[in-house]
């Protein structure tokens, strides 16, 4: 589950809109098809919801034949194939580009489990990506309050919360949680890059450029730190600064959507100056 949210989310940086004379927020998402080829919300080794070959043959198929997936999942479920059923036709659903309702069936999945709680939480950490892919940042927020519920203390499913919260335009809110997960995991890059963005929002620059410092000392080849750096720079009036920020960020991720924010962020910075 854990390494899904990089394909689905990337960080949420923002793109400097000359349209919109000022910033905004955006999550650096892929396509349902993009991310559904590179990776899918498919549990980790624990927790799991089940056990056994017929487990492992979906959670396989979901990956190479989602289709097929679908089609023996329910086909395990008629024959009594329970929770491990469910979940994977759930997500095969989502591979086939329907993350509504793989989250919908995740979100029920995960209320009625007899799993343990971490287990539970998964699910719902899951429901709330799946959530994300549908660009539904509020039923993505719901879902992740009910894992957090669950395990209220996983750095994980905060930042995920945070990431929901920010699509909404909540950035105080993304704020506290995102102050939650650097105390509890100081040294995770990524929250960092994140707090600098809601910072950013709140028009606080000062505390935005000290997060993101932070994040490039722990990640110096951050390609979303260095994207939220420019903007920054931007905004204090360093065009050099930034174009070189974002012209780095291009460099180490070229085929990304990140890359994609920093070529248009640079476009803009060659048209001319940004309106406040």
């Amino acid at each position: 589950m854990r390494s899904v949210r990089p394909v689905l989310l990337g960080v949420f940086a923002a793109v400097l809109l000359a349209a919109a004379g000022g910033v905004a927020w955006l999550a650096l998402g892929r396509t349902e098809a993009e991310a559904a080829s590179e990776a899918l919300p498919v549990p980790p080794d624990v927790p799991r919801l089940a056990s056994g070959p017929e487990y492992e043959r979906c959670l396989s198929l979901v990956r190479q034949d989602p289709d097929e997936a679908r089609s023996f999942a329910e086909g395990w479920e008629a024959g009594g194939g329970g929770e491990g059923a469910r979940h994977c036709s759930a997500l095969a659903l989502i591979a086939l580009g329907e993350p509504e309702r793989g989250a919908e069936r995740l979100e029920g999945l995960a209320r009625v489990s007899r799993a343990s709680a971490a287990t539970r939480a998964s699910i719902f950490a899951q429901a709330g990506q799946a959530w994300m892919m549908a660009n539904d940042g509020g039923r993505a927020f719901g879902a992740t309050t009910m894992a957090l519920t669950l395990a209220p203390d996983d750095p994980e499913l905060l930042t995920d919360r945070a990431i929901a919260l920010g699509t909404l335009g909540r950035y105080a809110e993304a704020l506290d949680d995102l102050n939650r997960v650097v105390r509890l995991d100081p040294d995770r890059a990524e929250a960092w890059v994140f707090r600098a963005a809601a910072h950013r929002h709140l028009d606080r620059v000062d505390q935005a450029a000290e997060d993101v410092a932070r994040a490039l000392t722990l990640a110096p080849d951050s390609a979303e730190a260095l994207l939220e750096r420019g903007i920054i720079r931007q905004l204090r009036g360093d065009t050099a600064g930034a174009r070189a920020d974002w012209e780095r960020a291009i460099t180490l991720a070229p085929d990304s959507a990140t890359a994609d924010l920093a070529q248009q962020n640079l476009a803009l910075n060659e048209a001319g100056p940004q309106r406040r």
